[in-house]
């Protein structure tokens, strides 16, 4: 249970990316007070707590109602998970908004706590994958998902914080060390797909 508490902390930390958001959600919030951009960031963060504990508990099922194998969606998640680390690693945005279009949106939509802060920029396809992914391996057992949603409940605080402390970490890093670090979860991110996908090779082939 600790190893699978671990394991999607990890996975969801490196999804979240929270350099990378704080650095994107101070772009994008560059004109706001400050209690604006709290606010923002507060019920940004529990609208994708809310969308991610609903896919992780019920997303299965409706995989289950559609004909879906778990290995079969280990192998697709593991593989929309690496496309979403070659996005990372290689600086593209095949997957996500760029930040001059998450910049647009903001400018044209006002608040951005629901779009485009916590759908896609935190519960993207990734992390909506993975959370189905991590609860389906539970295979129902309550206390492993139990430890699996507080592992991306702290994940997700982290994120908070780092969105809290947006400005900060912007200064701090710079473009460069915000690069630096986006593809260095990125390349993580890639080992934990490439896992996730021969893990299901193995059960479809076994």
């Amino acid at each position: 249970m600790r190893e699978a508490g671990l394991y999607a902390f990890v996975a969801f930390l490196v999804i979240f990316d929270p350099p990378g958001t704080a650095a994107m959600f101070a772009a994008m919030t560059a004109g706001d007070s400050p209690s604006r951009r709290r606010a923002q960031a507060v019920r940004a963060s529990a609208i994708a707590f809310v969308v991610l504990v609903a896919f992780a508990l019920g997303g299965g099922g409706l995989l289950r109602a559609l004909g879906i194998s778990l290995p079969s969606l280990k192998v697709g998640g593991g593989l929309l998970l690496f496309l979403l680390a070659a996005d990372m690693v290689m600086g593209r945005t095949m997957l996500r908004a760029s930040p001059e279009e998450q910049a647009a949106a903001s400018r044209s939509i006002g608040d951005i706590s629901a779009f485009p802060l916590a759908i896609p920029l935190i519960a993207g396809p990734g992390a909506m994958t993975t959370a189905v992914l991590l609860a389906e391996q539970a295979q129902g057992d309550w206390a492993r998902l139990a430890a699996i949603l507080a592992a991306m409940t702290a994940a997700l605080l982290l994120t908070l914080a780092a969105m809290l402390a947006a400005a900060w970490i912007a200064r701090f890093l710079g473009e460069t060390g915000q690069h630096v670090i986006g593809r260095v979860l990125g390349v993580v991110l890639a080992a934990l797909a490439a896992e996730i996908a021969l893990a299901g090779l193995r059960e479809s082939l076994g």
